[in-house]
């Protein structure tokens, strides 16, 4: 999606603001107002006739736990992704906005970049990032023709053996791979879609295998322990390459000790191999410092909100540590500065709209949560937030409640769009046995809970009275074009 409203001209910088202590919070390049939040125009019929052709697949919440079809579209296309090198991103929550750090990082090097994320908010392209920017449309259609052959004749081979076509997902990655080698890319940062070990995504022959905090989700699919989950998601790991880990709990990080040592990798963690020694809340984001790896760089502007986002910066350099210079060789701190300071995590923890301020936030579970409950008042303090939630039925909604109960005083319960969503009046008993029926409100329609967070905010007996949503990202992507289609603010 375009960075262009959300990048800073390091020319332009605020005065700073006070805390709630009369503590000046330092000023960074100039914060962005809220912006239209839609990175989806020109997405023509055609691009909208290769979705629908996608979402015709089995759903890529339901993956197949194989490499074989996607190994085996990839061979027929001529193996596209051993074209270039690739930084391979796993975890269960942050994942996204440090493979957007180290790619922009990276592109701030002059190498061309593709970067692949999922899911998306609005339009399926932001999926598949070249150079900074989703992909084109017509190179988006024109891809997709030139491998849907390769698809069909993959998916044929697959029925005759008695197995499923190729999977949304599956499909999806083959399209970005090949898209990455048509452009072409110096270097894929790809984000895993789900696990590690049997993810699509891991056909790639990555450099460097990087991982994010590793929590409980997605139970069904991965493990019911977090040892077990961590299991999975090591098996990204390729033979001696860089491995560059988020501090971990004991059980994880044993996982990936053992994975790294049987694939005689190198293993880095944030804490003993390179660690964040300050972070200062500042206007648009915050002020980082950071031992690397090789090298240490101080007060480094990162437009991402909250000491989650300083840790994501901090793995997201080593990664790039790792991948430029093996771990050994310190980046340009100016060139660095550039890379973080035009990184932009769309959906995390983002203003859209004003008067009253939404902001919108992609955490969907308890650990997501906690660091939201942490980084919203500091972020945009307020004496009153209403919260628009909505949550899958196969999260910890509880978990999810108990972690803002807290921070949020009203909530607004409905539902994401989707199969897959918890009813909203399910989901607003768990959150009245949490927060008491006094807290609760229940619109089931999403363009009506957002109305009635807006007009409850206004009436709050609080001048900063704000609204948030989160709980879905699907959620969160809906709103965002809810707030486009009205004209971006309010």
């Amino acid at each position: 999606m375009s960075d262009e409203n959300t990048q800073h001209d390091d020319d332009q910088h605020d005065d700073g603001r006070l805390d709630a202590d009369g503590i000046e919070i330092p000023a960074g390049p100039a914060a962005p107002a809220p912006v239209d939040p839609s990175p989806a125009d020109g997405d023509d019929d055609e691009v909208r006739r290769v979705q629908a052709a996608l979402y015709a697949r089995i759903g890529e919440q339901s993956p197949e736990h194989r490499l074989s079809a996607t190994r085996r579209a990839v061979e027929l296309l001529g193996d596209p992704h051993l074209s270039y090198p690739v930084i391979h991103i796993t975890g269960t929550n942050g994942k996204t906005s440090t493979a957007r750090m180290a790619e922009s990082i990276v592109r701030a090097h002059g190498l061309r970049t593709g970067l692949m994320t999922s899911p998306h908010l609005v339009s399926i392209r932001e999926r598949i990032v070249i150079d900074g920017e989703p992909i084109a449309a017509d190179r988006f259609v024109e891809n997709w023709d030139d491998i849907a052959p390769i698809l069909e004749m993959t998916d044929q081979e697959l029925t005759a053996k008695g197995e499923l076509p190729l999977t949304f997902f599956e499909a999806l990655t083959v399209l970005a791979l090949a898209c990455f080698a048509e452009a072409p890319v110096d270097v894929a940062v790809i984000e895993v879609g789900m696990g590690g070990e049997w993810d699509s995504t891991n056909v790639v022959q990555s450099q460097v295998a990087v991982f994010t905090p590793i929590a409980m989700d997605h139970a069904k699919q991965l493990g019911n322990t977090v040892a077990e989950i961590a299991r999975t998601k090591s098996g990204i790991i390729k033979p001696s390459s860089a491995v560059v880990s988020s501090a971990q709990t004991p059980d994880a990080l044993a996982e990936l000790e053992r994975a790294a040592e049987l694939t005689e990798s190198t293993l880095s963690v944030e804490g003993t191999g390179f660690r964040v020694t300050s972070d200062t809340p500042a206007v648009g984001g915050q002020l980082v410092s950071v031992q690397g790896l090789a090298g240490t760089y101080d007060d480094l502007f990162v437009p991402l909100f909250g000491a989650h986002q300083a840790h994501n910066a901090a793995v997201a350099i080593a990664a790039v540590e790792s991948f430029l210079g093996r771990g050994s060789q310190a980046l340009d701190e100016d060139v660095l500065s550039e890379g973080l300071a035009a990184a932009t995590s769309p959906g995390r923890l983002q203003p859209i709209a004003q008067d009253p301020v939404v902001v919108v936030d992609a955490a969907h579970n308890p650990h997501g949560a906690r660091a939201l409950a942490e980084t919203l008042p500091v972020a945009f303090p307020s004496e009153h937030v209403v919260g628009v939630v909505g949550i899958l039925g196969d999260k910890d909604a509880r978990g999810f409640v108990r972690a803002l109960k807290d921070t949020v005083q009203t909530f607004v319960v409905t539902q994401p769009p989707g199969e897959r969503a918890l009813d909203a009046d399910a989901f607003a008993r768990i959150v009245v046995d949490e927060v008491g029926p006094d807290r609760v409100v229940v619109e089931p329609a999403l363009d009506q809970a957002l109305q009635e967070a807006r007009d409850l905010a206004d009436e709050a007996d609080a001048e900063d009275a704000m609204v948030l949503v989160a709980g879905s990202i699907v959620m969160v992507g809906s709103v965002m074009d809810l707030v486009h289609a009205e004209g971006g603010t309010k």
